[in-house]
């Protein structure tokens, strides 16, 4: 049987789902091995370097770099707040005094003969991990993290912005082609995960925000809207880092595209379930979908896992979506895999694929399909 590997997209009714949450340089792991977890528990934690301050001493005396060390009246090492005095002029007979004031609270870390500066370090800033979904501690990485493990519903999106994110999931459509309109938002919302069918508007967004809603999936967005989120045209996709109050999750594509029947049956079958939702991004090396985590209890569980990591690849029966026009973001049936090249409108010759999208079939270039893996 004829096979074609390519990317995936994952809806996954039960999966065993492993996170690794790691700190950005060595600290402490507060919790050990084995450990029931919930989403808001620290499992990490370190302190980051304070800012540095430079002050040009030397300068703001107007004297010698060499001098500086006799006119400072602190040491290095010396805890220091702001606005008070850390170096002084003897001045003429005692008199017409210039000093130098602390900028900021910290400590005096450098104090350089040759540069006339004085290096203050701010307070370490303390960084915090939590275990963004409820499971059990799989693994500890001594200094640095560990691995969760939980088992439940994974489905990943096509786009997102905005990081991590947390709350019951709340399905406000009737159907996966209505969009989320600004009537369907209210104040009962904040904190949730609201999802939708085709659509969500700018205006409806940017109303999810001011009602502090955790997060937004829905199938389709306007990317030219992006921007009056962002501040600035995104380019290479690479998102998650963005200050945003509600994460946004596009499970399809750009524009108005009606949620994969799957995916918007398999969120509305958990309604009202507690979801971790991320909205990073990256569709480079490395790539890393937006994602929607649903844990289970035992005795929600059915026992029909799939491997979160396993592909088989495109083959006759697959159910694909386009990521290219003119069919960007349908669905559809592998019917059959041709052997031989096929010559497209650009007269290049490719690989192609028979998909039956919507009881037509058509011929569409592998490198233009996206598997969608469902359990």
């Amino acid at each position: 049987m004829a096979h074609a590997y390519t990317p995936g997209l994952k809806v996954l009714h039960e999966t065993k789902i492993n996170k690794e949450r790691r700190l950005p340089l060595k600290g402490t792991v507060t919790v050990e091995q084995g450990t029931d977890i919930t989403p808001d528990d620290i499992v990490a934690k370190t302190d980051l370097p304070g800012n540095v301050q430079m002050v040009n001493v030397a300068n703001q005396l107007n004297i010698d770099a060499d001098d500086v060390k006799e006119a400072m009246i602190v040491t290095e090492g010396t805890a220091v707040n702001k606005n008070e005095m850390i170096a002084e002029t003897k001045g003429l007979f005692g008199l017409f005094k210039s000093n130098v004031i602390a900028p900021v609270d910290g400590t005096i870390e450098v104090i350089s003969e040759t540069t006339g500066q004085v290096v203050i370090r701010e307070a370490p800033i303390p960084v915090e991990v939590d275990a963004y979904m409820s499971g059990t501690i799989k693994e500890v990485i001594p200094e640095e993290g560990v691995i969760i493990e939980s088992e439940g519903v994974f489905i990943q999106g096509i786009f997102g912005i905005g990081g991590e994110s947390r709350g019951s999931l709340e399905v406000v459509t009737d159907s996966r082609e209505d969009e989320i309109t600004e009537e369907m938002l209210s104040s009962e919302l904040e904190g949730k995960i609201v999802v939708g069918g085709s659509f969500i508007s700018l205006k409806a967004y940017k109303k999810a925000i001011q009602l502090k809603v955790a997060g937004i999936v829905v199938g389709g967005f306007n990317y030219f809207d992006l921007e009056d989120i962002l501040g600035y045209t995104l380019g290479v996709a690479i998102t998650g880092s963005e200050d945003l109050i509600t994460s946004l999750i596009v499970t399809e594509g750009y524009g108005k595209i009606r949620m994969g029947s799957q995916t918007f049956d398999l969120l509305k079958e958990h309604h009202g379930k507690f979801a971790s939702v991320n909205g990073a991004t990256q569709i480079r090396a490395g790539v890393i979908r937006p994602e929607i985590v649903v844990p289970l209890s035992e005795d929600q569980l059915k026992g029909d896992h799939k491997d979160a990591n396993a592909s088989e690849g495109i083959q006759a029966g697959s159910l694909v979506r386009v990521i290219r026009a003119p069919y960007f973001g349908r669905m559809g049936k592998v019917k059959d895999l041709p052997s031989e090249l096929r010559k497209m409108e650009s007269e290049t010759m490719v690989r192609v694929a028979i998909i039956e999208i919507d009881g037509e079939n058509v011929e569409i270039p592998r490198a233009n399909l996206e598997m969608v893996e469902t359990d």
